[in-house]
């Protein structure tokens, strides 16, 4: 039997078990999926010794600190900086980006024609939003709790700037279930019917973020479909 599965930590809920399993049972497929919650990073080697994986996903906080655990990196996981799918091949892992192909369709699904735009939070996440954003000429400025080098804190928001950037792009887990009323500290009241507001939490399918922008008439999308998209390209780089 082939085994896949996920890393991060925690996991405390994922769609992928369910998502690939279903696949696995319903395409006739002798595999396996389930959760490898890690406590740290360095235990990913013990891992592989265990194991004897076919795929494997990467999740929070690892997008980024997996990176030189890996063999290699696709040109665009190299570009983005990040993470989120392992290929083995040849005794060898490889690490894409899929995030990039989810975040693009999701921009499709809401015919986005904003020109310039925010992005919340910093992580491994952000990073294939960025990578998307450059490729469609998208301007953006990244907000975080604690001022960066390239980033403002959420306190720095101008009316100005949360006007004229009509995209705002929640990259950050603030939200998630549990945790569903939980919002980022941000100037809501700049948000008008000419604004795209995607997050991408999945669970819940519509999170307090987006009904305060849906509250406002943006057009809003949430992560379920971006998951999706990505799993499918995980699933054709696994079977290349």
């Amino acid at each position: 039997m082939k085994q896949y599965g996920l890393i991060g930590y925690p996991i405390k809920t994922s769609f992928s078990p369910d998502y690939f399993n279903q696949k696995f049972t319903a395409e006739g497929i002798d595999a396996n999926y389930k959760l490898f919650p890690l406590a740290s990073i360095n235990h990913f080697p013990d891992l592989l010794q265990k194991e004897s994986f076919s795929g494997l996903n990467v999740t929070i906080p690892y997008k980024q600190a997996i990176i030189p655990f890996l063999d290699s990196l696709s040109p665009e996981a190299a570009e983005i900086g990040a993470v989120n799918t392992i290929v083995f091949k040849n005794g060898k892992t490889i690490g894409h980006n899929t995030d990039v192909f989810g975040f693009e369709h999701l921009l499709d699904l809401i015919n986005c024609t904003a020109k310039d735009a925010l992005v919340f939070g910093t992580g491994g996440a952000s990073k294939a939003v960025e990578y998307v954003l450059k490729k469609k000429s998208i301007g953006y400025q990244l907000v975080s709790r604690a001022p960066k080098q390239n980033a403002i804190t959420y306190a720095q928001i101008t009316t100005e700037l949360g006007r004229k950037s009509t995209l705002w792009i929640n990259t950050t887990p603030v939200g998630t279930f549990p945790n569903i009323n939980q919002l980022l500290n941000l100037p809501f009241s700049n948000i008008t019917s000419n604004h795209f507001v995607v997050d991408l939490v999945y669970n819940p399918k519509e999170t307090a973020f987006l009904k305060e922008a849906k509250h406002r008439n943006a057009a809003t999308i949430g992560g379920l479909e971006m998951l999706h998209k990505q799993a499918q390209k995980a699933w054709i780089l696994w079977q290349g």
